[in-house]
């Protein structure tokens, strides 16, 4: 059972909707954490955050002001810290392919950098957040986040003598983050038509604080190197359209660079390391640092079928129009101004 009370932790991108759900979290589940650091890049949206944790009632928080390009700025940030969680990533698909070298310093040099700035400074475990389209990638942003996940389950080869942990939470689309089509889709209907890049396209689909499950799970449970993978439902984007507004008309505009028709979170190659533990699957190093039958044993971990693989398109879990439909309402922030559909 996880226990962060007396723990200090760091968020990388800690502004972002992820970080934001995590820092809701953490204070309501263990309002007696040490120290919680939101490190991000953003002076304004850390302005706007600590708004909501003012000092009086939240002494334990604070805003550090860095990017993950800089390994000397994470280096003193990460100073008497025990957890890390690496949620910072350039991750829009269009925006990564026009500005690939911007990508690539963040999201692969800004992972080296914090590894080995967890090297230095003590730190006892890291998670490193992923995406679906880090597997089988045909973008930019995926291959930058393959690369990242190889280099955080990686990170436990070259640790020697230190017990510090390293590993990885992969899942979909997370429901109303920023940059989503859910927000997108909201604010479009205003246009009298919500545009669709392809009728037969389908995503994963995962909340706010399932995502935050997740976190949790790998900094309570993971021995190192591991890639956790949720079983979550799928859903049609036209469904998704369909919930948000019923009578207003889609229009086909055809699929962006670098998308896919179905994402995957785990492919029939990475099969043969894939194992079942009830609510999520784990992606197990090829070598591992521990032994793999006490692993096994200790969580009851099941072995994939050698031909398995994870599809939203061949998903068995759907969430169809009116169940999106709640979960919209449930979800998304008031921000985006869900109103009535």
């Amino acid at each position: 059972m996880l226990d962060l009370t007396g723990k200090s932790i760091l968020i990388t991108g800690g502004t972002g909707s992820l970080g934001k759900a995590l820092t809701k979290r953490i204070f309501a589940e263990f309002p007696k954490v040490k120290r919680l650091v939101i490190f991000s890049r953003d002076e304004q949206k850390q302005f706007q955050m600590a708004q909501d944790y003012p000092n009086a009632k939240y002494p334990n928080i604070r805003f550090f002001i860095g990017n993950v390009r800089d390994k000397e700025r994470l280096v003193r940030a990460m100073r008497g810290i025990d957890y890390v969680i690496h949620a910072a990533a350039m991750k829009h698909v269009h925006l990564a392919e026009y500005n690939p070298s911007e990508c690539i310093k963040t999201n692969v040099g800004g992972a080296e950098n914090v590894i080995h700035a967890c090297l230095e400074t003590g730190v006892e475990r890291v998670v490193a957040l992923s995406t679906d389209k880090a597997c089988a990638p045909i973008n930019l942003y995926g291959a930058t986040k393959l690369t990242s996940d190889k280099l955080f389950v990686a990170a436990n080869n070259i640790k020697g003598g230190n017990p510090i942990k390293f590993s990885v939470v992969r899942y979909g689309n997370v429901m109303g983050s920023n940059g989503s089509v859910i927000p997108f889709f909201i604010k479009k209907r205003k246009e009298g038509f919500l545009p669709i890049t392809n009728a037969d396209m389908t995503r994963f689909n995962i909340s706010l604080d399932g995502g935050v499950d997740m976190v949790f799970h790998a900094l309570g449970h993971a021995w190192g190197g591991e890639i956790f993978v949720p079983k979550i439902s799928s859903y049609k984007i036209t469904d998704v359209a369909t919930a948000i507004a019923p009578n207003t008309p889609q229009k086909i505009v055809g699929i962006r660079p670098g998308e896919k028709i179905h994402e995957e979170m785990i492919t029939v190659s990475d099969a043969f390391n894939t194992y079942d533990l009830g609510k999520y699957y784990t992606i197990l190093p090829t070598v591992p640092s521990w032994n793999l039958d006490s692993y096994m044993k200790t969580f009851n971990a099941q072995k994939v079928s050698e031909n398995f693989s994870y599809n939203s398109g061949t998903n068995t879990e759907w969430a169809e129009v009116e169940e999106l439909r709640e979960l919209i309402l449930e979800h998304v922030d008031a921000t985006f101004e869900v109103g009535n559909f």
